[in-house]
């Protein structure tokens, strides 16, 4: 595919992806749940019939693509596919809170080639393609800085189903402990994905996570890298599809964040 076949496929993505989030921020607020059947049953009944229109409109855009969720937790490494979100950030949309997002990657043989990422609640767009930068509503976008990590502004999250997992736990939890005790301010504001992204663009000056997700960080990771963001592992290997972590930093401040996570193995 060449440079003006990607980036025509990124405008008509991230158009679909405007549509999507628009259709989702114009409904009525979802209906309150008090088990876990109940939040299920709220969320196939939004998610499955928008997952399906994005799916028939990206389709006759590159036809032999096959799709993530088809695969188990780890993306295949040759082909096409589509890894996309209709609702990244499903919980916090079930509460009522703003920080959720739309997206949509297309991976080639293991690697993202295309991702864009739509906010509907602050009307904001990702944007970024293999070799062609990565935008913020059409404007290029770089990370942070930052030179210390006291003055760090960093987010976390974990994994789908974490607790069945506990050396994850574990892990989650100690990194947190030393990150406290080390940057300026640890937050977790929703969606793993835009929040990597916001690495990228410059509001946060990094992202940890353990746990395999590839689905969630395959775009994110175009998107960081293009904009001039470090991805890799905790160890600092550069980070993979199939990882067991991963670290989006701003170029000043990665070295130093590694050998915090690089101490607690």
């Amino acid at each position: 595919m060449s440079e003006r076949e990607l980036l025509l496929l990124e405008e008509q993505v991230v158009s679909l992806v405007r549509e999507i989030g628009a259709e989702v921020l114009a409904r009525p607020a979802p209906p309150r749940f008090r088990t876990l059947a109940e939040l299920r049953a709220v969320f196939d009944e939004l998610d499955g019939p928008l997952q399906q229109k994005m799916r028939a409109r990206l389709r006759p855009l590159r036809p032999s693509a096959t799709w993530a969720d088809e695969f188990e937790s780890a993306l295949p490494t040759s082909g096409e596919l589509w890894a996309i979100d209709a609702l990244d950030g499903a919980v916090q949309y079930l509460h009522g809170l703003p920080h959720w997002c739309v997206s949509v990657a297309l991976v080639r043989d293991g690697a993202p080639v295309l991702a864009v990422l739509h906010s509907p609640t602050l009307d904001e767009t990702y944007a970024a393609t293999l070799g062609g930068g990565a935008t913020r509503n059409g404007a290029p976008i770089a990370p942070a800085d930052k030179r210390e990590l006291i003055a760090a502004y960093v987010a976390t999250s974990s994994p789908p189903f974490v607790a069945q997992k506990p050396a994850l736990v574990s892990l989650a939890g100690r990194s947190l402990s030393a990150m406290l005790g080390t940057v300026g301010a640890v937050r977790n504001l929703g969606a793993q994905a835009w929040q990597a992204a916001d690495v990228a663009g410059g509001r946060l000056d990094a992202f940890w996570q353990y746990g395999a997700d590839d689905v969630n960080f395959v775009g994110a990771a175009l998107l960081a890298r293009e904009a001039g963001a470090i991805v890799s592992d905790a160890a600092g290997q550069p980070w993979r599809a199939g990882a067991d972590s991963i670290l989006v930093a701003a170029p000043s401040l990665h070295a130093q964040l590694v050998a915090v996570l690089s101490s607690l193995r």
